[in-house]
This record gives structure tokens, sequence and C-alpha cells, in this order.
């Protein structure tokens, strides 16, 4: 079985009897390696002091006292973020735990790029085995934002880090700005022919997703879902792709990302969509539960309906945490 996502982190965080990720010293310490929390050549005896015994025991306590005296008022707030972070983690018996946690009671100062990569890193051991490039690449919506284009009637997603690099380049070659070609289409494109190449660059995301004509892509965003709720809910469920949401009687829906939930909003009030906002719309599913017992009443036996949308200036930042805290769940799932 082919490796991919090891800049997940996942050889940090072997598995606990019950299948989660254990917390692990080795993995508090790849975030004391972050850049932000290295301290530069400019900072005081305090901060560098902090981090050499951070380093030397990731777990131990650390005295208010200590961050006060670091100096710079940047960097103390950067040493209360990651700390407080740094105790959600240890208070929770996985990461798993630690991410519910996280999204249901408030990230607090937690930094987006932390809870990505949470996803990045449950999303591995959750995929681990998974033979499908379309579901992998699919799968890294959920923790890396993607740039939409639109090359030859296809809707493109590319890894929007990747695309401000590559427009970068772009910039300073006129010839290449000058032929406005979308930065997308200078990616490859995954398709049944090069799907095999992406093992040996899943951590370089420089592959584009056809989430627009291509079904498999659109099947293996749906395939991406129902594996993100098994080891988080313990939760079956069957996710499909739709053209369209032709239902009259609808009860529910989940926004993947914020302009989603924007738009349900608006189709939930009954209002009309104009043309522009209808275009923001990018991939509509359809979610059911085998086990009805696991939904609220008022929602049993009526599907969930779920939205994916780019915002005007054509993002898609994927929020995963919609789905553990947006779905009609009884209460005794909920806990979970």
């Amino acid at each position: 079985m082919p490796e991919f996502w090891v800049s997940s982190g996942h050889h940090l965080t072997p598995r606990t009897e019950g299948g989660g990720l254990a917390v692990t010293d080795e993995l508090l310490l790849a975030y004391l390696a972050r850049p932000e929390l290295i301290p530069p050549e400019e900072a005081c005896a305090a901060e560098r002091s902090l981090h050499a015994r951070l380093i030397a025991s990731p777990r131990r306590p650390v005295a208010r006292s200590e961050i006060e005296a670091i100096g710079d008022a940047d960097a103390r707030e950067n040493w209360q973020a990651m700390l407080a972070f740094r105790d959600r983690l240890l208070a929770a018996p996985t990461i798993e735990a630690a991410y519910l946690d996280l999204v249901r009671n408030g990230p607090g100062a937690t930094p987006p790029l932390f809870l990505n990569q949470l996803v990045h890193l449950i999303l591995r051991n959750a995929l681990d085995g998974c033979e499908d490039p379309y579901v992998l690449r699919a799968a890294e919506l959920f923790f890396r934002p993607q740039k939409v284009s639109f090359h030859e009637g296809a809707v493109l997603l590319a890894d929007a880090e990747t695309i401000e690099q590559h427009e970068l380049g772009r910039a300073q070659s006129p010839l290449v700005a000058m032929l406005g070609q979308e930065p997308a289409a200078e990616l490859d494109i995954l398709d049944d022919a090069n799907a095999w190449t992406y093992w040996s660059r899943s951590d370089a995301f420089t592959m584009a997703l056809n989430i627009g004509s291509n079904p498999r892509s659109r099947d293996a965003l749906a395939r991406v879902i129902e594996t993100w709720l098994r080891p988080l809910l313990q939760l079956e469920a069957a996710v499909e792709p739709i053209a369209a949401m032709e239902d009259q009687d609808w009860r529910w829906f989940v926004g993947l990302d914020a302009e989603a939930t924007r738009i349900g909003n608006a189709l939930w009030q009954g209002e009309d969509l104009d043309q522009a906002l209808q275009a923001l719309l990018l991939a509509l599913f359809r979610l059911t539960f085998p086990d009805r017992s696991v939904v609220e009443s008022r929602a049993a036996g009526f599907p969930v309906y779920l939205l994916s949308a780019m915002t005007p200036d054509r993002i898609v930042r994927v929020k995963p945490q919609n789905l553990i805290t947006g779905l009609p769940l009884a209460a005794r799932v909920r806990a979970a």
C-alpha cells in the first residue's frame, strides 16, 4: 500500500485500542518546531528559556508568569494560544476527542491552521488503506482551501496555496500572463490516466480536481463525507451527489462552508436566488441514515441536503466541523 500525506504527522501518533490517535510528545514537539514558535534572533531570554524547557518536556505545566515575562506582545499571544491548544489536546484521550471538544465547545484562540492540521491527521487515520486517489484528492478539501477555475467547460478545484505560488510565477513571466490561461489549467487534472501519480506527490498538493464534469470526483467527495463521520461520531451515513434539490418538503440542510450556509439559509426562508448567487453553488449531496434512530424525530425519515459553494472570489473553504455540529442527530449520538 503506497504511503500518502506524510505531512499529516500520522507517524507521530500511534493508534489507541479504540482506533483513535494518541496525543504524543512527538506530536507536541512538531508543533513546537513550527516557525511561529521558534524564537527569532531578537527574542528575549524569557521566550528562549520557555521554548527550551518545553522542548525538553513538552507536557510540563507553564505558569502565567512565564508567559508574562516575554517582552514581545505578539509572542506572548502566540504562546498563550499554543499552550491553550496543547492543554486541550492533553485533556482528551485521543486526537479525535480533542477535535470534538474544540468544535463543540469553541476553539478559543486556536488558530484555524491548527484545526486544519487536526482534520488532516484524523482523515489520514480514517483513510488508511484507501486505494482510490480520487477519494484522497477530494479529502484535501477538508483541510486545505481550494481555488475554483473554469476551463473548457470544466469546474476545477486546485489547492489555493499552490495556485498562489503559480500566480507569482506567472506575474514574473509577461508571456504567460498575456495568454490569460486559468492557473489550474497549468496543473495536472486528476483523471483515470494519471491517477497513479497521486501517490508520489500527495504532499505537494499539485493535482486539480474536476468537480464539475467528472462524476468520480463528486462521488469521491461523498465517500469522504461518509468516512469523516465514522471516527468522530461512530455514525454510518449514505451520501450521494445530486444534480438538483427538487424535494418540496425538505427538512434539513448543512452548508459545508460559510457561503453554502448563507445560500441554504436563503432557500430555507423561501427567498429566490438570483443568478449570481446560484452561480456560487458547486455541488449538492443527499445524506441519509440507514439507522433512523440516530436522527431527531422532526427529521427522521427525511434526507439531509449538503451544499458546497465558493466565495465571490472563487475560494472554497470547507468547514468539516459543520458536519459535526449541524446534522439533526439524536442526543445520544451528539454526545458520542
